[in-house]
């Protein structure tokens, strides 16, 4: 069953204007050291930071209820696989919250994908529970 569908797109040069602008103090609120290792050791690195944007809003969205208020920009970290397939790791409040809306005897799985085209990058997120 569907638990919860995000989708978000994410104007890559608004991410280097904040890059440019705030630094370390923008990358240290919105993102997880791991995914600043991972998007630093990048060529074109602001695509790599905008792709996690887009999937963190993407995955709230997902969790979001009607009652629900903001997540915390690290609660949502973006880790790729050994095949390169992006994976949304949940932390506190996000873990929380997908708690709540996973049914007693099912396990949730979150399905993201990402992709960019200058001067865009999307994220789509598929919350889905499993029995068992």
């Amino acid at each position: 069953m569907i638990l919860g569908i995000g989708t978000d797109i994410c104007d890559i040069s608004r991410i280097e204007k904040s890059l440019d602008k705030y630094g370390q103090r923008f990358l240290d609120k919105t993102f997880t050291p791991h995914e600043q290792d991972y998007c630093e050791s990048k060529s074109g690195r602001a695509s790599y930071y905008a792709k996690r944007f887009a999937a963190k809003e993407a995955v709230a969205k997902a969790l979001a209820t009607s009652s629900s208020g903001a997540l915390s920009w690290q609660d949502v970290e973006v880790k790729n696989d050994p095949s390169g397939r992006p994976n949304a790791i949940l932390h506190r409040g996000a873990r929380d919250r997908l708690n709540a809306k996973t049914p007693a005897g099912y396990k949730a799985h979150i399905h993201l994908t990402l992709s960019d085209d200058h001067p865009y990058a999307v994220a789509y997120a598929i919350i889905e529970a499993r029995k068992g």
